[in-house]
């Protein structure tokens, strides 16, 4: 006698066992419930080629540790499975964007995170981007702050405010409109170091983003 199909989302729950007259040794019929096919699901994906970290997402996992046990997988899985799933990509990729980098450029490339430690902190300027500001970091908003280096802060700020007075006592306005810039800079990188050692387990306000009216070209 055949039976209607019923799609798995409509099977009460516990009953597809029972539906397909499974039973356990002891004759009593087999419960299962889709949850309990999470770890077929997985395995079927990864033997299939499905990146272990798409795999992820979609059981809903935080780490592909966890995956990697729901999954019956092993190192050496992984590795071909990540390098299947690259080569799928790089089908589909432009030829030109495929070549092998130079010696000179694997070097520039490592330079360029050697250069990211500064004495203040690490510079976030993104790779193959040019410093705007002649390397003051100070008044840079992608300079990460060392914790370490409030105190040099503070020495900072206090001493562009005594060369804010001295210039204002010579006349020198032109530098003293450069050195507020710096100041101020300064002042909210102490800012947010302070923050972070009063409270080092708060979360991270970022602000908010303006948006503003756009503007064409007409205009």
């Amino acid at each position: 006698m055949e039976r209607d199909v019923v799609p798995v989302h409509l099977w009460p729950d516990g009953q597809a066992g029972e539906w397909a007259r499974l039973v356990a040794a002891d004759g009593a019929p087999l419960k299962f419930r889709p949850h309990d096919l999470r770890r077929i699901f997985a395995t079927d994906a990864q033997s299939s080629g499905v990146p272990i970290h798409v795999i992820a997402a979609l059981l809903g996992h935080g780490s592909i540790e966890t995956t990697a046990v729901y999954a019956a997988v092993y190192a050496e899985d992984v590795i071909r499975a990540h390098n299947n799933f690259i080569a799928r990509r790089r089908a589909s990729t432009p030829q030109p964007d495929q070549r092998d980098i130079t010696d000179e450029e694997w070097e520039a490339f490592q330079q360029h995170f050697v250069e990211r430690k500064l004495s203040l902190g690490s510079c976030g300027r993104a790779w193959g981007s040019a410093c705007d500001h002649e390397h003051a970091c100070v008044r840079c908003s992608l300079l990460r702050p060392d914790p370490e280096a409030l105190g040099r802060f503070i020495e900072i700020r206090d001493n562009i405010a005594t060369r804010i007075q001295e210039a204002r006592d010579n006349g020198w306005l032109g530098e003293v409109e450069g050195l507020e810039v710096s100041f101020l800079a300064a002042q909210d990188k102490i800012d947010r170091l302070s923050r972070l050692a009063d409270q080092p387990n708060e979360p991270t306000y970022l602000g908010l983003p303006r948006v503003g009216s756009a503007k064409t070209s007409a205009e």
